[in-house]
């Protein structure tokens, strides 16, 4: 079962997500939280695998409660999906590079939900369709680094390539015609040497860097 927290500072929206995954067969909900302080507290009690977090709340909002829930040395460290709306682009960049896992928009629909959930409970990454390309071409602010290919080799470049592009690591398998064990081997090299903690730090390293379409 993947453990489950919910927190948004409205309790419908909090109830909605529940319902939403209290039906299916591998999601359980052992906790929901009002607010960064709380869904603290209760993390470090209930140990979620996966935690939907709002941006904007009281007390303590989102993006501090996220970096407390990923800070380095952290006995428990659940995989946090930002949940957001289409106004908050500022605040999910900031996320972005503070560790979250995955995006998803409050008006995305159940199924996006459920597999946002599942796709952070496995080391993988999602993240709504509709504000990929807004979010990570905000980060484009420089040309590529003189060198910067010499990084990679060119099959992580393709791996890195599909990974900007939202696809998952069953696709890129499917793509570069390799299996789904050997794109996660290539993704854990290319963490380590882009010092990335996940893959959403790479799809914005190759947006950055101008290398999101960049063919090897």
């Amino acid at each position: 079962m993947i453990r489950t927290m919910i927190v948004d500072d409205q309790a419908i929206v909090r109830t909605g997500m529940a319902m939403i995954l209290s039906v299916e067969d591998d999601i359980t909900v052992v906790a929901e939280a009002e607010d960064g302080v709380q869904a603290v507290a209760l993390a470090a009690r209930h140990r979620p695998d996966v935690v939907l977090m709002d941006i904007r709340m009281p007390r303590l909002d989102g993006l501090d409660a996220l970096r407390a829930l990923t800070r380095p040395g952290a006995l428990h460290m659940p995989r946090v999906v930002m949940v957001t709306t289409f106004d908050d682009d500022e605040y999910v960049t900031r996320a972005l590079q503070s560790g979250a896992c995955g995006f998803v928009l409050k008006d995305a629909g159940p199924r996006l939900l459920v597999e946002a959930v599942r796709a952070a409970a496995v080391g993988d990454s999602l993240i709504s369709p509709a504000i990929t390309v807004r979010l990570l071409e905000r980060m484009m602010r420089t040309p590529p680094p003189q060198g910067a290919q010499a990084v990679l080799s060119p099959r992580e470049f393709d791996v890195v390539r599909l990974v900007a592009q939202g696809l998952t690591n069953a696709e890129i398998a499917e793509a570069l015609h390799i299996t789904v064990g050997t794109v996660k081997t290539h993704l854990t090299n290319i963490q380590a040497k882009l010092s990335a903690r996940n893959r959403v730090e790479v799809a914005a390293w190759a947006w950055r860097n101008g290398y999101a379409h960049h063919e090897t």
